[in-house]
């Protein structure tokens, strides 16, 4: 289904087809309260990331980790479990049994001057490679866990782990990440904590919004590259890394 919605929004940006706009409400939140209650420990997780080491980020798979991933997010994250367009991983920021937090990884923004620019490519690289570009939609700790820098080494593992955990997966490895931090609530200090590489900010648009119809807040454009060549397979000078499904 995800590889349906991206050949579509291609046809679409192509002009062979014409897609009705998009509907962005939110998921109802249909899990009962319990669900991510039984899951809270009974006192605050408190201390140093050294002190529960190893950190680990583990993939939610469909059934009932997902539906935990979903209810956590609902619950507790300001955004909530709205609809993500295109390839998404969501996993649990872990360490040993407990479940620190989570993250989402889906599909980048359409377009966005500032990164446009940094990166040096056409309209025409963007539209043949624009999934090559990964976006951190999702980022939440859970209000009881209060480990001091949990939430740039959670970041860091990712930088490690996406591309290989993203191409077994969907057959292709991205190159680069990006994040949207809305600065009427957040500094982005994590990500800069985590080398992540200040663009600028936004225009104010969500990523379905071609016709400039829906004022969202400003946010701050983070980056990160995944590997040193990044560029030059975003403008199809260098190849990226992909493995044929049949050959899995």
């Amino acid at each position: 289904m995800p590889q349906c919605l991206e050949m579509l929004a291609q046809l679409e940006s192509e002009g062979i087809v014409q897609l009705p706009k998009l509907q962005t409400k939110k998921r109802p939140n249909k899990q009962p309260e319990q669900f991510c209650k039984s899951n809270i420990p009974g006192e605050d997780i408190i201390g140093d990331t050294r002190n529960y080491e190893p950190i680990i980020l583990d993939i939610a798979r469909a059934g009932e980790e997902l539906k935990r991933w979903r209810a956590y997010v609902n619950k507790y994250h300001m955004l909530g479990d709205k609809q993500v367009f295109g390839s998404r991983l969501h996993y649990f920021i872990k360490s040993g049994d407990n479940e620190l937090g989570c993250m989402q990884f889906s599909a980048s923004a359409w377009a966005l001057a500032d990164r446009e620019r940094w990166i040096g490519w056409s309209v025409e690289d963007r539209k043949k490679r624009l999934h090559l570009i990964v976006n951190n939609s999702r980022y939440l700790i859970f209000p009881w866990v209060k480990i001091k820098n949990l939430a740039s080494k959670a970041l860091a593992i990712a930088g490690r782990q996406i591309q290989e955990d993203w191409l077994r997966e969907y057959c292709y490895a991205p190159v680069l990440l990006e994040t949207f931090v809305d600065l009427e609530h957040f500094k982005g200090t994590c990500y800069k904590a985590a080398n992540w590489i200040y663009l600028g900010e936004s225009q104010g648009r969500g990523r379905m919004d071609r016709e400039n119809e829906y004022a969202l807040s400003r946010k701050a454009i983070f980056m990160y590259p995944l590997q040193k060549d990044f560029k030059e397979c975003l403008r199809g000078e260098k190849p990226y890394k992909v493995v044929n499904p049949d050959e899995q």
